[in-house]
């Protein structure tokens, strides 16, 4: 604690204090006194660097922290330390940089490796390898475009310089990356898998689907709106409201966010009131993701589809598809509503049969949240009409029941009717059941599916989470721009 305060008093900077229970008894339980501490800083996101390497021939250097002979840093040092690393960020200078803690600069530089598999080459030095695995707080290890001038810094070392091979090598001694990610990966593999032992090295071939139209006129509406009015209802566990009303918002829609409140039976009857008025005075109902009533019970999306079973809601909603040419999207948890209720792939709210095409728990048996690459199928749609068959977006997914299943009778009567509008492929924009490609293991890789008309639109990709600076060091197009796809429809 009075370490802290010295580092707290010694570089000028504020801190938050508060209380949690990480500390005290209960029956027999003794937890020991601890401290939580994080650190914050406000910078301009697009000055943001990642710590993993970022191209070959780049030189390495170690910025030592400077201390005095009792290990305490010499905090008017190592301030101008961080100053001048952080000018020369600004400057472009210094493209990468990771800070040493446990594992010093052997975990950095392996951490650093394997982000964008390239291989790194130390210097020849005199010293012993335990001394690569020493805790160096408060030191960093950065990776510089080109010649950049350090002389600013009073203690740096050029440690080495990133190779095109996937290995590190140090003196005599060779890792390859991939030696270094099973490592780093396998502790927590039975905890929190990465693979499916049913589908290594046997991944079933999955056909990419190609349905091209070249005419949309059947894609318009006689309701036009030069703002179009989208509804997003927020249930009890939603979690994606306000990234999908700015999407929306920015592709020049006027999204309406409605919290649904179901704590007494009279706040419910008024929340039915309200999801009709909703609907009637919107063209567009859009389901987010989330966890509706924690997915519980019994499988994800249900607490939404049984408040649109309600006959009013359920009289709106057809009415706003059948008569006005409404469209309707759901994502991630809203693609799981619609799946339930039926309007994925029927086109209207009924009852399900045994056989229909669901959506399950993920093939890893876990949550999975990360970025996967999918292809356009289809664009027999008013929310495909601006794509391609086989354009290649990147997008975010996050969910715990995201496989599609679907027989293959239901498979192929969905690649003739043009419903499968999405698939997950892999680095050669190939449709894969291979994981981490295909995140949840979705039959025939299928992200995204519409309704025969494509009014309806049902995805596990979160196509809202987008925008300037997101998603550091990943490459692709992150923009959809399915959101500007269903404001124009209505132009």
């Amino acid at each position: 604690m009075l370490g802290a305060f010295t580092a707290q008093k010694s570089f000028g900077i504020a801190a938050i204090g508060g209380k949690d229970s990480m500390s005290g008894t209960f029956e027999d339980l003794n937890v020991p006194p601890t401290l939580v501490s994080f650190a914050m800083a406000v910078v301009d996101a697009d000055k943001v660097i990642s710590p993993e390497f970022k191209a070959v021939n780049h030189k390495v250097y170690l910025i030592a922290c400077p201390r005095d002979r009792y290990g305490v840093p010499l905090f008017k040092e190592l301030k101008t330390n961080f100053i001048n690393v952080h000018n020369l960020i600004e400057e472009g200078k210094i493209i990468s940089a990771s800070t040493l803690g446990r594992g010093g600069i052997a975990a950095s530089i392996s951490k650093m490796a394997i982000g964008n598999d390239i291989g790194f080459q130390f210097n020849p030095m005199k010293c012993s390898v335990d001394a690569f695995f020493t805790c160096r707080y408060g030191s960093m290890v950065v990776e510089a475009a080109d010649n950049v001038d350090l002389s600013e810094f009073k203690s740096f070392i050029e440690i080495g310089v990133t190779i095109p091979e996937p290995h590190i090598v140090f003196n005599d001694i060779e890792i390859s990356i991939d030696d270094i990610k099973t490592a780093y990966l396998s502790p927590l593999e039975k905890i929190f898998p990465t693979k499916k032992t049913n589908l290594d090295n046997k991944c079933e071939s999955v056909q990419s689907i190609v349905k091209d139209s070249s005419n949309h006129a059947a894609h318009s509406t006689k309701h036009s709106a030069s703002k179009p009015k989208i509804f997003i209802p927020v249930f009890p566990g939603t979690n994606c409201e306000y990234d999908s009303a700015k999407a929306w918002r920015e592709a020049g829609g006027e999204p309406e966010v409605l919290v649904i409140r179901n704590l007494t039976p009279s706040a419910v009857e008024e929340s039915v009131a309200a999801i009709v008025k909703g609907i009637n005075d919107s063209q567009i109902i859009m389901l987010p993701g989330g966890f509706s009533g924690g997915d519980e019970p019994d499988g994800s999306g249900k607490f939404i589809a049984a408040m649109f079973r309600q006959p009013e809601i359920s009289d709106a909603v057809m009415n706003l598809l059948n008569n006005r040419d409404g469209l309707m999207l759901g994502i991630c948890n809203g693609f799981q509503a619609l799946i339930k209720l039926g309007l994925l792939p029927y086109g209207e709210i009924r009852p399900l049969k045994d056989d229909d095409p669901t959506l399950t728990h993920n093939s890893l048996g876990r949550h999975v949240s990360c970025m996967v690459n999918t292809r356009i199928a289809n664009n027999n749609s008013p929310w495909l009409s601006n794509y391609k068959v086989g354009d290649i977006h990147t997008i975010a997914v996050s969910h715990g029941e995201g496989r599609f299943v679907a027989s293959a009778d239901w498979i192929k009567r969905l690649a003739d009717n043009g419903q499968i509008a999405t698939q997950y492929v892999d680095n050669n924009n190939q449709p894969t059941m291979e994981l981490p490609y295909n995140p949840n293991g979705s039959v025939a890789a299928i992200e995204g599916i519409t309704s025969i008309d494509g009014r309806i639109f049902g995805k596990m990709g979160h196509s809202e989470r987008r925008g300037d600076n997101l998603y550091k060091n990943i490459t692709g197009n992150k923009n959809q721009q399915l959101f500007e796809s269903g404001v124009h429809y209505f132009k």
